[in-house]
């Protein structure tokens, strides 16, 4: 659906340079995220699970669903991602003590230490990559949307 039929004003030049300039720094930082991960022996999936178990809103813990909600993934795939990362001593399962019904996945002191060891690493990156990934400054649309944009 095109902007003016929905009643947004159409995208300057420097709407689009904003854009591209965002994406790219995304990419960049994506691109440097799975270097850094793949160096330290990891795929950028087990740091992302680290990452989530980690940053976790209100527990240091997750169930599969909320791994794989928070990851945008299918149960099978994460029961697997959580295999490997067990297998490597990242992380552990353990009984949920109010519902045995639940398996929680916890880091283990290893995943504790190379996700912060990681995570220090990209938050100098993203320090560095700071103006880039900023959110762009958009054309503001005109009074009466639907017009040009200076």
């Amino acid at each position: 659906m095109s902007s003016e039929a929905d009643g947004a004003a159409p995208l300057s030049k420097r709407d689009f340079e904003a854009l591209a300039q965002f994406r790219s720094g995304i990419r960049r930082y994506l691109r440097f995220s799975e270097e850094t991960v793949r160096r330290d022996g990891l795929t950028p999936q087990q740091y992302q699970l680290l990452l989530a178990l980690k940053g976790f809103p209100g527990r240091d813990w997750a169930t599969v669903r909320e791994i794989a909600e928070r990851l945008q993934l299918r149960h099978h795939s994460v029961v697997e991602l959580i295999n490997r990362a067990q297998a490597e001593g990242l992380v552990e399962r353990g009984p949920d003590p109010d519902d045995k019904r639940l398996v929680r996945v916890l880091l283990t002191a290893v995943g504790e230490r190379v996700l912060a060891r990681l995570s220090a690493l990209h938050r100098a990156e993203l320090h560095r990559m700071r103006s880039v990934l900023t959110l762009p400054l958009w054309s503001d649309p005109p009074d009466g949307a639907g017009g040009s944009v200076a």
